[in-house]
């Protein structure tokens, strides 16, 4: 198969977009090259009113927060058009950010062994290209001809911060860093499928505890499980394949980080924090085509991007992740050790379900026997977070024959920890993985995954004063190397690199 064999359908069209107080939705209509059409509404709804249908700002975000389900399928239409109130910046985003989606669904779907797909699309002949996105984009204003959007400075506060919220450990370790040196606005978005699961211990703890607390609502999860069916490359059971993948879309985290941008441009809040660590920024190459691991939306490039363009708005939002410089078990170290009363609402599990009025995780998926490996690994007990006595055991007897998600080096020195504490036996398995990499209980700093430029200066002492706490040392990549460094006053201010990525 080639690449062109992918579009499928001539046209999808984003429009109807409707504005109310407390609610934006728009209708995506998919026309097939037989005539046919279907179509299906988004839907974004809020607790409090964020919206005015008589206000061009207003209007602009809300098209483009109805846009972005629709940049991951510029490899599968003949035209996609945008019919909402768009700006010149908008355009470009859209366009680029369709462009770099199509390359990753390309290599890390396409390309890629993908259960999701049927034969023979499985089968794909691509060369390097100069373009990926194969759909024509236009952009058309039906309904707001008459609106000019305003260019404006923001009104913004450096200390505020929305952080982007799930039962997760890294933003639970974010709002507790943040609730120490700034202002946080924890922000849940409540897709409608099960993912929220994992949100909802974590969501009824800050409902109750902090004022600044918001829960939009929206059916981005229903609208992409419709789009499936409208692809005819994609199985028809899906839904019944258990898989720790998405079928075809990579452009998910800017549907929820779209969804909270109506909370903080009316809150005027300064910035927007993603909880991502050390191993979301990694590129490659797939028959030479240079490609971002699957990650770009949780990578530092899609941070900037997004800095980019709020601040070409006018906006001045900056967009990042504090916990670049951890890996995954030294996150979960500080929040265990710092933050034991927002630890207990961590669920990170693939596949999490009620018990008790209370989600619990499923204790059997590689997620779930990944944590319960590194808590143990650390000396705390997972029970801690909801898992039982014999899914920790089991856990961790599955630990002994089956690999986790993590890159080399920290996958190694948790084997390692795990071993040296005679948490699992040494077997074939176990003793080729396990080795010591000190640098994974250290901060590391480097260009392409923790570049100490991408924080702003205000909160790099805070933030790093408690970060020393729990690390075991700071290093810095020299080469191949990692150079032990001291993080004083010179190094938190000094441009470790040349600022070319915001």
């Amino acid at each position: 198969m080639t690449l062109e064999s992918f579009v499928v359908h001539k046209k999808l069209t984003v429009n109807q977009i409707q504005i109310d107080p407390r609610s934006v939705r728009a209708t995506y209509c998919v026309e097939r090259f037989d005539g046919g059409q279907s179509s299906y509404e988004l839907v974004y709804t809020y607790e409090k009113a964020y919206f005015s249908r008589k206000d061009p700002a207003d209007v602009n975000l809300a098209s483009m927060m109805l846009a972005q389900v629709a940049l991951n399928y510029g490899l599968f239409f003949e035209h996609i058009e945008f019919d909402g109130l768009y700006d010149k910046t908008d355009r470009r985003f859209i366009a680029d950010m369709m462009e770099n989606t199509a390359r990753e669904i390309l290599t890390n779907k396409l390309l890629a062994d993908n259960v999701f797909i049927k034969a023979p699309f499985r089968e794909v002949e691509v060369g390097k290209r100069k373009k990926y996105t194969q759909a024509i984009i236009t952009f058309s204003c039906s309904r707001f001809r008459e609106y000019i959007i305003p260019h404006r400075e923001a009104n913004i506060h450096r200390d505020k911060y929305a952080i982007l919220s799930s039962g997760g450990k890294d933003s639970l370790l974010t709002y507790g860093i943040i609730n120490e040196i700034g202002e946080a606005h924890p922000v849940f978005i409540n897709e409608s499928g099960r993912h929220w699961f994992t949100a909802v211990n974590a969501y009824r703890y800050y409902k109750q505890t902090d004022p600044n607390t918001e829960k939009p609502w929206c059916n981005s999860d229903r609208l992409f499980n419709w789009m499936l069916k409208q692809l005819p490359f994609i199985r028809e059971d899906f839904a019944s394949i258990r898989a720790d993948i998405y079928p075809i879309r990579l452009w998910t985290v800017a549907v929820f980080i779209f969804g909270a941008l109506p909370i903080v441009c009316k809150k005027g809040i300064g910035n927007v924090l993603i909880g991502n660590e050390f191993d979301t920024s990694m590129k490659g190459q797939v028959q030479g085509i240079t490609h971002y691991h699957a990650l770009y939306d949780q990578s530092k490039y899609f941070d900037n991007a997004l800095t980019r363009y709020y601040h070409a708005k006018g906006w001045n939002i900056f967009q990042f992740s504090l916990l670049r410089s951890l890996s995954e078990i030294l996150i979960l170290k500080i929040l265990i050790k710092r933050y034991p009363d927002l630890q207990k609402h961590q669920v990170s599990c693939h596949a999490a379900h009620e018990q008790d009025r209370k989600m619990v995780p499923c204790g059997r998926c590689e997620k779930c026997r990944r944590m319960i490996g590194m808590i143990r690994a650390l000396d705390e007990n997972p029970e801690n977070c909801g898992y039982s006595g014999k899914q920790i055991a089991e856990g961790l007897h599955a630990l002994e024959t089956n690999p986790v998600k993590q890159i080399g080096t920290d996958a190694a020195h948790l084997y390692f920890m795990l071993r040296s504490k005679n948490l699992i036996s040494e077997n074939p398995f176990v003793k080729k993985i396990a080795k010591p990499y000190p640098e994974v209980m250290k901060l590391r700093f480097d260009f392409e995954k923790s570049n100490m430029e991408d924080l702003p200066k205000s909160i790099r002492k805070p933030l790093f004063g408690i970060l020393e706490h729990y690390a075991q040392g700071a290093v810095r990549r020299d080469g191949h190397q990692w150079e032990e460094i001291n993080l004083d006053e010179t190094f938190l201010n000094e441009k470790q690199y040349k600022f070319d990525e915001r």
